[in-house]
């Protein structure tokens, strides 16, 4: 059972954090933020006697609840980073794993056990991003694995014989070709990221003449996160990937033309300009269109951007140059690995085509 109120009150004293609160000595607090406004909070939720009966915390500052995640499910979760939603970025890269705070006891004598927020050492913290960089190569080996396998097909549309010991090496050169491809982007977005937020805060430092105030995202801001985002982000673009795989456009022969008659205003655009409508048309034909290009590049990038922007709080001109610079590194690898990855000229080309945004 999941109760949801306005936020705790044990008996005279109100439970609200206090952003003005200072920070305890030879430690550092590390606390989960709103999913609406960011603002940080001490806890999520608060957990009663029982383990399943929960009330979500409500945001001082915009007065909504915190994180509503909290009690989806994972194909909810799933559903929502696909579809690019801000809150379950948030959800998954700030809040996950975060500790509730606990009702000790029950009735009007009923206490709080993590009244104040929480604060951890320095220990705790390189344990939780060595934990977060552990999750970064679970989630990075088995998306390069999916990715790999796409790409694969496409190298091969035709190939339909079984498992042998040279399919396997081709797929497995596809295989390191991606995870190098991945390396290379992952690490200039991260150069890139970190000398871009370094001149940033430079520039403000100069400008305000002392020290710029940072907001709940920078501060909590870890290279780990910037990896973790562009997988996450990665998600529709794999997802789009593989119904393409699976759904190939195939060669039949086109149905006999069917007498469907015109609206008024298609047959006056056709009669004004036919050539320039059909031309237009043409380029959504199959054999002109390439599909998996725009998912990989165009959606690719814009997803990415995106992610990106939730955890470094910048503006989209900045995102973009970020993500041109992850393309270009990616570009000079992938020129480099392209011929040892397709085995032979025309198949290195295929995959340099298929790489280059």
């Amino acid at each position: 059972m999941c109760l949801r109120a306005k936020p705790f009150y044990h008996k005279h004293e109100q439970i609200l954090y206090d952003p003005s609160d200072s920070l305890i000595s030879n430690e550092v607090r590390t606390m989960p933020i709103c999913t609406s406004c960011t603002q940080s909070i001490p806890y999520l939720y608060t957990v009663y006697e029982s383990e399943y009966n929960l009330r979500l915390e409500q945001c001082p500052k915009c007065h909504q609840f915190v994180d509503p995640y909290v009690e989806h499910d994972s194909l909810t979760i799933l559903l929502d980073l696909i579809l690019l939603k801000r809150g379950v970025y948030r959800h998954l890269l700030y809040n996950r794993g975060s500790k509730p705070r606990k009702l000790v006891g029950g009735g009007t004598n009923a206490a709080l056990k993590g009244k104040q927020p929480a604060t951890i050492s320095q220990d705790e913290i390189s344990r939780r991003e060595c934990g977060r960089w552990f999750l970064v190569m679970q989630l990075g080996s088995a998306l390069i694995l999916v990715d790999a396998f796409i790409r694969w097909s496409y190298l091969n549309p035709h190939s339909v014989t079984p498992w042998t010991a040279e399919t396997f090496i081709s797929f497995f050169r596809v295989f390191l070709g991606t995870c190098a491809e991945t390396v290379a982007f992952h690490g200039g977005i991260m150069l890139s990221c970190y000398s871009l937020m370094k001149l940033a805060d430079l520039f403000q430092t100069w400008r305000l003449g002392g020290k710029p105030t940072q907001s709940s995202i920078r501060q909590e801001f870890r290279l780990s996160l910037i990896s973790l985002s562009l997988f996450y982000s990665s998600l529709p673009k794999v997802f789009l990937l593989l119904l393409l795989t699976i759904w190939l456009p195939t060669g039949f022969p086109s149905s006999p033309p069917t007498e469907n008659p015109l609206p008024d205003w298609a047959k006056l655009l056709w009669k004004h300009d036919s050539s320039a409508v059909a031309s237009v048309l043409k380029v959504l034909d199959d054999d002109k269109l390439d599909r998996e290009w725009i998912v990989r590049n165009v959606l690719g990038g814009m997803s990415a951007g995106f992610g990106l922007r939730v955890i470094l709080d910048i503006h989209t001109m900045f995102t973009t140059i970020i993500i041109l610079a992850g393309w270009a590194s990616k570009t000079l690898v992938a020129t480099l690995v392209s011929k040892w990855v397709g085995g032979n000229d025309s198949s290195g080309e295929a995959w340099l085509a298929y790489s280059i945004p």
